[in-house]
């Protein structure tokens, strides 16, 4: 079953186009299963990244390597406060889906 992980982050001033770079340039093959990768602004330097998996297992089985790829752009990205950290992250699979 299709599964999904969105990850909020926040990037400090003037990191917009190197964190923005990193992710153009990332190879997608890094992570089987990984189907489309989408970065979405949400606000003033505010980013969603929303990953769509072939399963759970196949994003559970690449959360080292998604978090090596945070680890390379980690200090581009703002403490988002509350105990967060840089990321809020979350994941789950699909239980409604609709195409027009």
């Amino acid at each position: 079953m299709t599964a999904y992980n969105i990850v909020r982050m926040k990037v400090k001033p003037g990191e917009e186009d190197a964190y923005l770079d990193l992710h153009r340039s990332r190879a997608l093959a890094e992570m089987p299963g990984l189907k489309t990768l989408r970065v979405v602004k949400t606000g003033e330097r505010e980013y969603f990244i929303v990953g769509e998996w072939t399963g759970m297992d196949a994003l559970a089985a690449a959360r080292p390597a998604m978090i090596a790829t945070l680890d390379e752009f980690r200090d581009r990205l703002e403490d988002l406060g509350g105990g967060l950290g840089v990321t809020d992250p979350a994941s789950g699979e699909v239980v409604v889906e609709r195409m027009n």
